[in-house]
């Protein structure tokens, strides 16, 4: 069994968003098993609307590099499981319309799936 990844996205920010999007792709196009769990603030890289990220998005794009939209729908492509966080949607207090397919769970998820694997935070 490939190595298990565990991403968790804990910021809202566009650099750090599209970074665990670029790992966890990569990590599944090599075979691993990924899940980006997102919580807090990072729940905003699982919207289905991305457009606050419009500006960043197109200046990645301009230097070569797929935006975020890409990267996730790439990322679900490649059976990324991809999770928001139950208690991390409320600490971010707004009501939020995930984008398909992004499961809803707890810590409790993450911790299993990712048994013995790899964690990074971003």
């Amino acid at each position: 069994m490939a190595e298990r990844l565990g991403v968790l996205l804990i910021s809202a920010g566009h650099a750090r968003a599209h970074h665990a999007f670029v790992v966890a792709t990569a990590a599944a196009a090599i075979g691993r098993e990924v899940m980006v769990f997102a919580t807090n603030d990072g729940c905003r890289a699982l919207l289905s609307d991305l457009s606050a990220w419009a500006a960043e998005d197109a200046a990645t794009r301009l230097a070569g590099v797929a935006g975020l939209g890409e990267l996730r729908a790439a990322a679900f492509e490649l059976g990324v499981r991809v999770v928001a966080c139950e208690s991390g949607l409320a600490m971010a207090g707004v009501g939020m319309k995930l984008a398909e397919g992004v499961e809803i769970s707890g810590v409790v998820s993450f911790l299993s799936a990712t048994a013995g694997g790899q964690v990074i935070t971003l």
